[in-house]
């Protein structure tokens, strides 16, 4: 068994901690413990993400760094005669990633109660049936209750979250790191870290790490946090897709683990800012850090949000290669989570009002 460091510790907390969107108070009170001691003040918007601000220069220019909380997964709708469960998916779903999976429901008083999505034996099937995949509404839970009277005994409600269960877990290649959840507890680690490594810095600049809430379901705690903030620069820190599995193609998916983060150029939520593109690449370049360009026309992320506060932020999402997301177990490498902070260190170093300001303006 690996020995986790301090990374891999922090790594672990964050993407065990349950938390799908409107539900993220676990998630959110892991990041405020490793976070709290960069941080000059911690306070939240109105519908929960968590804002870690930390000051450099005071009248510097603004900013955000934003990973998102919450994860994908479901809630329960309703409790059949027989105990079982139904349920609402909560941010996309393939509906086959979901059948026979283990799942863990989180009561209203906090407490869990683990659970199965049902699946029907292969030897009951028709060979018709057996190509069909099923559809997501005629999915349930099996929690093991015998009735909806038990079920609800056990404290099973509607509005409860269901999620994906797994184990954090170092693979053989250490430098493989697979989990629950990494979209986007490691946008919140790196959001964690680069203020981490800001400790002894001078920034000519406000720093504020940021971790958002309700990303899943519409970008929505970006939006409010920084309505919040008013940044003058910001990012959005997620998981990008890793096209180096069998059955993707280079059209579908560009991104390879171990390759460094991905610089997202276009996305279904943002055209990225070129200034603060270039600027950004331009340093990657400069200190030989590794990276990859992405396009994600079916999907977006809180740039998206960020970059249309008020009369406009420029903004860039970094993304780190994930292979599996939004399922309930993904991989992802070490090296590219690591050269994704320290990427947006340097990049936050160096933003002060006349780069800002250029980067605005040119």
């Amino acid at each position: 068994m690996v020995q986790l460091d301090e990374t891999l510790m922090m790594l672990k907390d964050l993407t065990d901690a349950k938390g799908i969107p409107g539900n993220e108070r676990e998630a959110r009170e892991v990041m405020k413990k490793y976070i709290s001691s960069y941080a000059n003040e911690i306070t939240t918007d109105g519908i929960g993400s968590l804002i870690a601000k930390k000051d450099g220069q005071a009248d510097g220019p603004k900013v955000m760094i934003a990973g998102h909380l919450d994860e994908v997964g479901f809630m329960v709708t309703n409790i059949d005669d027989r105990g079982f469960v139904r349920f609402q998916t909560v941010g996309g779903w393939w509906s086959q990633v979901m059948l026979a999976q283990r799942v863990t429901i989180v009561t209203s008083n906090g407490d869990t109660v683990t659970g199965v999505i049902g699946s029907k034996p292969p030897h009951i099937l028709s060979p018709e049936a057996r190509k069909k995949p099923v559809d997501i509404k005629d999915m349930f839970v099996d929690i093991g209750a015998t009735s909806k009277e038990e079920a609800k005994a056990w404290g099973v409600s509607p509005g409860d979250m269901i999620v994906p269960y797994f184990e954090f877990t170092v693979m053989k290649n250490e430098k493989h790191l697979l989990a629950k959840a990494w979209d986007n507890r490691i946008g919140c680690a790196v959001a964690i870290d680069v203020l981490k490594n800001l400790q002894k810095e001078n920034h000519p600049n406000v720093v504020y790490s940021v971790g958002a809430v309700q990303e899943e379901v519409g970008l929505r705690g970006a939006k409010t946090a920084a309505y919040q903030i008013e940044p003058d620069i910001g990012f959005a820190l997620d998981v990008g897709i890793a096209g180096d599995t069998p059955g993707v193609t280079e059209k579908e998916a560009l991104g390879k683990m171990g390759k460094g983060p991905q610089i997202v150029v276009y996305d279904a939520s943002m055209v990225s800012h070129k200034g603060l593109r270039d600027f950004v690449t331009g340093i990657a370049d400069e200190l030989q850090i590794p990276y990859q360009f992405e396009a994600i026309p079916g999907g977006g992320t809180d740039a998206g949000s960020i970059h249309l506060t008020k009369t406009g932020v420029p903004s860039l999402a970094i993304t780190i290669p994930t292979r599996y997301i939004h399922s309930h177990a993904g991989i992802l490498h070490r090296d590219d989570y690591e050269n994704t902070v320290k990427l947006l260190t340097e990049v936050v170093k160096r933003l002060d009002w006349d780069t800002v300001n250029k980067i605005k303006f040119d």
